[in-house]
């Protein structure tokens, strides 16, 4: 698919979530109402509360996890400014990074040629991690409106990031239905790239090894131990003198430990989860150089974040069925670990897909274009 039968889906797709975002955060003050606790519990309205509020414009309620509402509301009215400006950056900045996303997306996975499932999931992958990269270029204006900016800057940074939540991951779900859908019909009448042959010891070689770079942070990096140096190691004094908080959040995909409070079983059911994540990742990149028109290294890296980011959705709905605490907590902070870990994603993803292609080449796959060749 070209660029200019591409842009019409990408920019439906940009639209709509910047919309459905938009949306949910509006419906943030609707949870303030002295009625709301009575069609939920507390806790699952102080839950849905915090999944809303990263995309709320309301600024009394958005900024008391980094400054007061008097500080905006009161003598001072610029820090609301401020809040006003990060949220017109935040969804800018999201239309902006999902349409990018999409545009490589449709061009080279476009939902033809048995390719419509594949291109499915990496749009809905993409949209938590655009959504995630929004969050983090908007941190800095979102950060100085809570009136002390200079405070403890890279662990609130960390904070910022990690704050997209859920709501992304289903208003993206939404959102990549609706864009394959305007791409089908974008693409009706193009003549479609046959899918590539890529030699399978090459696709394989290369899968084992952007899944490696995968599970050197989920086995490796995130095991309890190394997490917890990682976060603590870093000593002095300055803005910059706790980088831990940051660290663990571009780096790390998961928590776990060994068998010490649990029974070895239920230990090894958890672990289970981990398992699948990195089977998912193996199986997205052994199918993804068959699967690109042409395996790029932007769309290697693109398409190896999305397969991370899915390896994690993939691993959190598991964990949500072996969850027991649903019937303690209840549904909405049973949803609540999804999309967790994008911002590792985003890392690992890049670093996995440029190895992979690296090693794709290593191996003796030389990038032919699949012939014959019709411009659409």
């Amino acid at each position: 698919m070209t660029y200019r039968r591409a842009v019409i889906p990408a920019l439906v797709g940009g639209l709509l979530i910047t919309l459905l975002l938009w949306w949910a955060g509006a419906s943030a003050q609707a949870l303030q109402l002295r009625g709301s606790t009575s069609v939920f519990d507390v806790d699952s309205v102080n839950e849905l509360r915090r999944w809303l509020t990263p995309w709320s414009y309301d600024s009394s309620a958005a900024l008391s996890p980094y400054g007061s509402a008097d500080t905006v509301t009161g003598e001072d009215a610029r820090y609301a400014d401020l809040y006003s400006t990060a949220m017109q950056v935040r969804f800018v900045a999201l239309f902006a990074f999902f349409l990018a996303g999409a545009l490589l997306l449709l061009r080279r996975i476009p939902p033809t040629q048995g390719r419509t499932p594949a291109t499915l999931l990496a749009l809905w992958a993409w949209c938590p991690a655009a959504a995630t990269l929004a969050v983090t270029v908007s941190a800095p204006w979102l950060i100085a409106s809570g009136g002390r900016g200079s405070y403890r800057i890279l662990p609130r940074l960390a904070a910022v990031i990690a704050s997209s939540g859920p709501v992304a991951v289903l208003a993206g779900l939404v959102t990549a239905l609706l864009t394959v859908v305007v791409a089908r019909v974008a693409g009706k009448d193009a003549v479609p790239l046959p899918r590539r042959e890529v030699p399978p010891r090459a696709a394989r070689l290369a899968a084992s090894v952007g899944t490696a770079v995968v599970a050197l942070s989920l086995v490796v990096l995130s095991y309890q131990s190394v997490a917890a140096w990682i976060q603590t190691s870093f000593s002095g004094a300055g803005l910059l003198s706790e980088p831990g908080d940051l660290l663990r959040q571009w780096l790390l995909l998961g928590a776990w430990s060994g068998p010490s409070t649990a029974s070895v079983g239920q230990w090894l059911l958890y672990r289970a989860t981990d398992v699948l994540l990195l089977a998912v990742v193996w199986w997205s990149l052994r199918l993804l150089p068959g699967l690109l028109t042409r395996p790029t290294a932007p769309a290697m890296a693109v398409g190896a974040v999305c397969a991370t980011v899915l390896g994690l959705l993939a691993s959190q709905i598991l964990h949500m069925a072996i969850d027991d605490t649903a019937d303690v907590w209840g549904p909405v902070h049973l949803l609540s670990p999804l999309g967790t870990g994008v911002p590792a994603a985003l890392t690992l993803g890049v670093a996995s897909g440029l190895a992979a292609l690296a090693t794709l080449r290593l191996a003796g796959d030389r990038d032919p274009v699949p012939s014959p060749v019709v411009a659409a």
